[in-house]
């Protein structure tokens, strides 16, 4: 029951903003635009068309095997990428066109309008936006397909081990194998990452989008993952909407190390230091609870040993906020793909302070992949997809090495 009321408001927001979008979209588009009525049923009809994918899509994913479910996913991923375009510039030219009849000659571009050539506005609008629309879509698809790119940085931390000066992390996060993704993409981003030769690897959230039971055998290269230290997976919050309790089992069945507010103390070259990962905090309709710092830092500092580094796994980096007053030193997130398709990012920052790079509150820091996968549209603009490879160095950041930001590193870098 308390999940059943998490999700209706959810369905119903959804159904609101799917009927109200596509009908202003349908309103401007194609009404305003003064079409023939025969063109006109065909492109309403066509929108339409393209609104109920989006209601397919989920369906299929949860009850179709990923070939069949693609069929319906590939369409609905790129109506949902081109959609957003469409409204955003159909929005901007609705403004355009407010302010300019306030502050300038009444402009009109109604189609039912008497005005001499507010037709031909309405027409040469929809045309313009849908043209500039797949210009960005295109854009998008070309980021994408130029695959994740090796995003690599120097993190220094005053309380790292002076032996273990240049430890390297491979990060990857936000991977959604699933409706678009499959076993492929899984077996290049394993070789990718081994290629690192990296100390540790840290999965950090949104693994897949499916149950274990339709996609089992589309993660099976992960398996081949190998690092001195080992692999560390967290759950995000899509791995808890597909079954995170499933999930993780399957994920030490292919080797890795999940830490679900738990914390271990990893050793080499005689110094030590704590690796602790928490689950997403959007998991606390299950049964295992969500998100706990508390258990996870239990302990810490340790009495022994008060100087020891900690590094956290959490997916979501609004953990940081709490996480950042517990002694934590690196904390390694996603979950914001870095806003994925421009100018997406700003609506991110509305919800989540910390949106690609890295960031420092007081002595902790942050690091914020952009990901390394994608969700939704199969587009990246503005904000690449990556592997991250972190090299930890001992002691204080040089004056002339870049300091971390309190911005968001994509502005920046």
């Amino acid at each position: 029951m308390p999940r059943l009321l998490l999700v209706i408001p959810f369905i119903l927001l959804f159904a609101s903003v799917l009927v109200g979008g596509h009908w202003y979209l349908v309103q401007r588009l194609v009404f305003d635009a003064a079409l023939p009525p025969a063109t006109e049923r065909v492109l309403m009809w066509a929108i339409v068309a393209c609104a109920v994918t989006l209601i397919l899509q989920p369906i299929g994913e949860r009850t179709l095997r990923p070939p069949l479910a693609r069929v319906i996913a590939w369409p609905a991923s790129l109506w949902m990428g081109l959609f957003f375009y469409l409204f955003l510039l159909v929005a901007f030219t609705d403004a355009l066109l407010f302010f300019g009849a306030l502050f300038g000659p009444e402009t009109v571009y109604a189609a039912d309008s008497a005005t001499p050539g507010a037709s031909n506005l309405g027409g040469l609008r929809a045309a313009a936006v849908l043209a500039v629309a797949l210009v960005f879509v295109a854009l998008g698809m070309r980021g994408w397909r130029r695959g994740p790119k090796l995003q690599q940085l120097d993190v220094f931390l005053p309380r790292w081990p002076a032996a273990l000066d240049g430890f390297r992390i491979a990060q990857i996060s936000d991977i959604h194998i699933g409706p678009l993704l499959d076993r492929r993409f899984a077996r290049e981003l394993t070789e990718r990452v081994n290629a690192l030769d990296a100390d540790l690897i840290a999965v950090t959230g949104d693994l897949v989008d499916g149950s274990l039971s339709k996609l089992r055998d589309e993660v099976e290269p992960f398996g081949a993952l190998r690092a001195r230290q080992g692999v560390f997976f967290v759950t995000g919050n899509h791995d808890h909407y597909s079954g995170a309790n499933d999930w993780s089992g399957r994920m030490q069945e292919l080797g890795m190390r999940v830490l679900r507010n738990q914390r271990v103390t990893l050793e080499q070259d005689g110094s030590r230091f704590e690796l602790a990962g928490v689950d997403d905090h959007r998991s606390g309709y299950e049964t295992f609870g969500g998100e706990d710092l508390d258990a996870a830092l239990a302990g810490l500092p340790l009495a022994d040993a008060p100087d020891r580094a900690v590094i956290l796994l959490a997916h979501d980096p609004t953990t940081f906020k709490k996480a950042s007053r517990m002694g934590v030193d690196l904390q390694l997130s996603g979950h914001t793909h870095g806003g994925q398709i421009w100018p997406f990012g700003y609506f991110v920052r509305l919800a989540v302070p910390f949106v690609a790079g890295l960031y420092r509150r007081g002595d902790a820091q942050v690091y914020v992949s952009c990901g390394t996968g994608f969700w939704g549209p199969p587009m990246r603009l503005g904000a690449p997809a990556e592997i991250t490879e972190i090299r930890i160095r001992s002691g204080e950041q040089p004056d002339t090495a870049p300091t971390p930001q309190s911005t968001p590193a994509g502005e920046s870098r």
